[in-house]
Formats: C-alpha cells, structure tokens, sequence
C-alpha cells in the first residue's frame, strides 16, 4: 500500500503522542513535517523515500534531537511485557501439575469379585503414577519457555516505546532471569503447600488461580527491577 501523505502524519502524530510528546509541540512538528513531505513530492521524491520506509522511526528520531521526550524508565512496559510472556508458562506449569495431583493419567485402580460363597475379594492394581514425572520434566520445559518469552517481550516492549538502554536491560534480564524464574518457581510451591496443608478439601479452588498469579506477579516485579536497575537516570535536556 502507498504510504501517502495523511497517513505519514497521522502515523506520526500517533507516534509523538504515544511517546509522550506535548500535543501543542506535535501539531507544529506535524505542520513542519507536512510541509517537508509537500516539497519532497514537488521534488519527485515519494513519502516512503523521504521517511526511509519508517514512519515511526523518523517521527521518534526528530523528538529525540529536539530534546522532547520525557525521561520515562518505562517499568509499567516491562512489567506487562513479562507477565504477558510468562502467562502462557504458568499455566501450563499449573495443568502439569494438576495432571500429577488428580492421578488424571495413573492407571492404577481396584476391582471386587464375588466369590460362591458370598465375600467379596477386592484386587487392587498399583501402577506408577505417569503424570509424575511428566510433571518434573515439563516443569523445566516451561521454564525455559518462560525465558525466552519473557525476555523477548520486555526487549520488544522497549523497543516499542523507543526506551532508553535496551540492550542493557535485555542483558541484564538474561542473567537474573533464572534467578526471576527460580523464585517465582518456590512462591508457587509455596502456594501449593499452603493450599495442601491448609485450605485441604478445596485445596485447588484456591491453587489453581492463586498459584500461577503469584508466578506471573513475581516474574513481572522481577522483570521491573531489573528495569530499574539497567536504566540510568537521565536528566532533563534542553
């Protein structure tokens, strides 16, 4: 599709205002742009080739030179962008381990026969329970998928915002990111011993929402401060 003139600066607009950018200050950025792209079509030259096929990309790089962008750390982005990544490894983490707590796949079970003379032989059949190391083989397996989909969706939340010290929040992110996973891990194990000594019958009307919510939320914290702590803090420009 051609990249026209409305829609460069519509698209740009939108850019501006999503960085933060004061409205007053994009109306006349956008005037200014308006006026570079009539002169360039004048030139010969078309929209796509004047922006250089990004619109979003030229209309942050102009409110960056112009010393307009507010100096956000963007922790809020990086929090959903790890919980979001980490939603899908949660609950599957939570279904293995339902498949191991409910016996879902044991085999095992028992069975009565009435004998000529009136009493009833029960026959048990104990079998190894399946879902068990299924369980602590898929467990791991999440969390590697939790790695890669959490650190792949802060980086690109970031990326989105045209945040500063991306690549250092990405690296740092790589190294804590086990640790993140590991503690999440034991508050979820905690969560189910609670729910197993304490709540007892209704233990997994309690587990099941509370456990991977106290995953997710943990990962997110995490993933904030690393943020936190990768993100220098800059001082307004002029």
């Amino acid at each position: 599709m051609t990249l026209t003139v409305d829609k460069a600066i519509h698209t740009a607009t939108e850019t501006w205002r999503r960085l933060g950018v004061e409205q007053a200050t994009a109306k006349e950025m956008a005037e200014e742009l308006a006026a570079d792209l009539t002169a360039a079509s004048s030139d010969g030259r078309s929209v796509a080739d004047y922006v250089g096929g990004d619109v979003e990309a030229l209309a942050a790089s102009w409110a960056d030179e112009r010393g307009l962008l507010p100096v956000r750390r963007h922790l809020k982005e990086a929090a959903i962008a790890a919980a979001q990544g980490a939603t899908l490894p949660a609950l599957a983490a939570l279904a293995l381990w339902y498949v191991s707590w409910s016996h879902l796949l044991d085999p095992s079970g028992e069975s009565g026969v009435t004998t000529p003379d009136g009493h009833m032989v029960r026959e048990v059949r104990q079998f190894a329970n399946p879902g068990v190391p299924l369980m602590w083989v898929g467990l791991p397996l999440c969390a590697l998928i939790a790695f890669f989909l959490v650190r792949r969706a802060v980086r690109g939340a970031l990326q989105h915002h045209h945040a500063p010290a991306v690549e250092a929040t990405a690296q740092a992110l790589t190294k804590a990111l086990p640790v993140i996973l590991a503690v999440a891990a034991a508050l979820a194990a905690g969560v189910g011993y609670f729910g197993d000594r304490v709540v007892g019958t209704y233990q997994l009307l309690f587990t099941a929402p509370m456990a991977p919510a106290v995953m997710i939320a943990a990962i997110a914290a995490g993933a904030a401060w690393v943020r936190h702590r990768t993100c220098p803090p800059v001082t307004a420009r002029g």
